[in-house]
């Protein structure tokens, strides 16, 4: 889907449809390196176990999270301190988990900042200080260590009879928290053949692609250096002498369309529908009404008579009305995003209904896109 046509189509959506509204329909090209990425040049998760301390009485309940007990005592049986069999009852420690993205070629020695998460029933992590805790990778190996003071956004209040929470007082961040003591093996392709992988796989898209980069390399190196091999990969094989981070940076910068197929994304839940540029709508008529019942209970009390002996009873009374406003018929269709934007706008209806109506068309075989539904 093109970008600034489909933002401004998703936000006059979710506005109800402005009348008058004009779409940009000229396609604009975008770099190769916003559009595919190197195989195997990539980030990586870690994560890691540890333990905040510091926390005003806002941490794990030890009788609630036997977990952080057991983490305690270990780490003091690892600085020299027996705390087995004692009663802990303390509330300034929490565990947390820890997170944190590894980019591609991070040299050891490297900061990260890293995320830490609560595990047990802490109400706050704010002002903890999170202890050394080594990070992981999926293959079980070390990759970084953190520590630091954790800094929280939301707050947690608390009183006899009122509590107020903002945002969420049990994650945190800690800015450069993590130093990479393992870097990961990534080499680019000096010698062979080196593949690009498109972010979105696209048949147009790929072969734009190995035209642009062949172009430049006829042009400045007399060789063609590109070849498409599937929708979402392009093989590289650079020109003699020049090295693999040179050529990936000089093919980078130039200049594609990129194309995807005709799709509408339907996102019933918060009512915004996101159009693509190339999303054709065969002539069709849509009218479309609205039909309001409404429900009004007015409870009637009864009272008996002076030395009836009868009780007093609560009678119910309902009241039903319904309506249907007439809608109103339109024309709807058009090989552009303008003329079809135009078309929807002339029923003036809600984003839910705007849904009905485009999965309507679908049913009625008018719509020549797909519609991804959320």
């Amino acid at each position: 889907m093109k970008v600034f046509g489909a933002a401004l189509l998703a936000l006059c959506l979710s506005l109800g449809w402005a009348p008058g509204l004009g779409i940009a329909s000229a396609q604009a090209a975008v770099r190769i390196k916003d559009v595919a990425a190197v195989k195997g040049v990539r980030e990586n998760q870690l994560v890691g176990y540890g333990l905040v301390v510091g926390l005003q009485g806002t941490g794990d309940t030890l009788q609630n999270a036997p977990f952080t007990g057991q983490s305690l005592q270990a780490m003091m049986d690892r600085m020299g301190v027996n705390v087995r069999g004692a009663n802990l009852r303390t509330r300034n420690v929490a565990a947390v988990m820890v997170t944190a993205d590894l980019p591609p070629f991070a040299a050891r020695g490297s900061r990260l900042d890293i995320t830490v998460s609560s595990l047990g029933d802490a109400a706050s992590l704010m002002g903890g200080q999170l202890l050394l805790t080594t990070l992981s990778g999926a293959d079980g190996q070390v990759y970084a260590v953190a520590q630091g003071a954790v800094a929280v956004t939301g707050f947690s209040a608390q009183g006899q009879a009122e509590s107020l929470t903002q945002g969420v007082p049990t994650t945190g961040r800690v800015p450069n928290g993590a130093t990479v003591e393992r870097e990961l093996l990534n080499r680019l392709g000096e010698d062979g053949p080196m593949n690009l992988e498109l972010r979105n796989p696209d048949f147009t898209t790929a072969v734009r692609i190995a035209d642009a980069i062949n172009a430049y390399t006829w042009a400045t190196y007399r060789r063609r250096a590109a070849r498409e091999d599937s929708p979402n990969s392009v093989t590289l094989q650079k020109p003699p002498g020049v090295g693999a981070t040179h050529f990936i940076a000089e093919i980078g910068e130039l200049m594609v369309e990129p194309d995807t197929p005709a799709r509408v994304v339907v996102d019933a839940r918060t009512g915004t529908v996101v159009i693509g540029q190339d999303v054709q709508i065969l002539p069709v008529a849509v009218t479309q009404g609205a039909l309001t019942v409404r429900i009004t209970e007015t409870p009637q009390v009864s009272q008996p008579g002076p030395f009836s002996k009868g009780k007093t009873v609560v009678t119910p009374q309902t009241q039903i009305d319904a309506s249907q406003a007439g809608g109103s018929v339109a024309m709807v269709g058009g090989r552009s995003l303008r003329g079809l934007v135009r078309g929807l706008n002339q029923i003036g209806v809600k984003p839910q209904g705007i849904i009905a109506i485009l999965q309507a068309i679908k049913s009625a075989g008018a719509l020549q896109a797909d519609i991804v539904i959320q």
